[in-house]
């Protein structure tokens, strides 16, 4: 027959199940909170997007960038946009200081390419107006050089490079489809300038949407290798890692939907969290 606990050992019983209870509800808040960060914290981030000329591309490219861009404020980022047929490299340098996240839409020059040696001037970096108001057709290239040299971003800031042609390891569109060997040198290329800025990661999405990062970024506290994971257009089926030859320390990450389908990648110190991202 079981005994009934003596009047004081049911209050510590009960005492105990309460803080018991209170301990679960404590943790489960604690949890809500990880994923779900006050908005203040992201008050007044700064958010450079830009996209270059693309031609006939470019309203759509354009339409795209305005989307990021609602998105961001709805965080209560501060978003400064910067467009096509007016994204010359002299305003992008001005906007560009201090940015948390920079987010680039437009042509990519990456390397190895077709289009002969590399050159840290025209390859891996932006392709900007060379002048204002004159369409949507007068590309200039600048490099890594140009990114590395002259643009410095907050600390533990993000790059996003959104619908570029070998930023995440691919091909041009109708080029045959790159080995892994090749996918691997673009994306440790293409990341280089862009983690000498300050940035702590280069997001690269060649052809999927990359509105995921944003609202991971500001709205919940995981790794930035996590935040790669959580997009919808994750298979990590045939995922790959390596360690950066380019930029020592870094790792990138590439996840590949279809053998040799490099249109998806990540490179940088992928253990950073958005709650450090965010608070730095």
């Amino acid at each position: 027959m079981p005994v009934t606990p003596s009047g004081a050992q049911r209050a510590s019983l009960h005492r105990s199940a309460r803080l018991a209870i209170v301990s679960i509800a404590f943790a489960l808040v604690a949890a809500i909170a990880a994923n779900h960060p006050s908005p203040a914290s992201a008050a007044g981030l700064k958010v450079v997007i830009i996209v270059g000329p693309v031609g006939s591309s470019t309203a759509n490219y354009i339409d795209n960038a305005k989307r990021y861009a609602a998105q961001a404020r709805s965080y209560g980022a501060n978003v400064v946009e910067v467009y096509s047929p007016n994204a010359t490299w002299a305003k992008v340098k001005s906007v560009a200081q201090g940015a948390k996240v920079l987010m680039y839409l437009g042509h990519g020059n990456g390397y190895p390419s077709p289009y002969g040696a590399f050159s840290q001037y025209s390859k891996d970096g932006l392709g900007l107006n060379h002048d204002a108001g004159r369409g949507n057709s007068n590309v200039q290239y600048l490099g890594e050089y140009f990114v590395s040299h002259y643009l410095k971003l907050a600390p533990n800031a993000v790059v996003i490079l959104n619908r570029l042609c070998y930023a995440s390891g691919n091909s041009e569109w109708g080029a045959s489809l790159p080995t892994q060997h090749t996918a691997k040198i673009r994306i440790d290329n293409y990341g280089a300038g862009f983690l000498r800025t300050g940035a702590k990661a280069v997001f690269a999405e060649g052809i999927t949407d990359a509105g995921y990062i944003l609202q991971n970024l500001f709205k919940t506290s995981r790794s930035f290798g996590s935040i790669f994971q959580s997009s919808s257009n994750w298979s990590g089926v045939r995922d790959w890692q390596f360690a950066s030859g380019r930029t020592p320390g870094m790792t990138g990450w590439s996840d590949p939907s279809k053998p040799n389908w490099y249109y998806r990648s990540v490179i940088g110190n992928l253990g950073v969290t958005a709650a450090t991202f965010r608070s730095s």
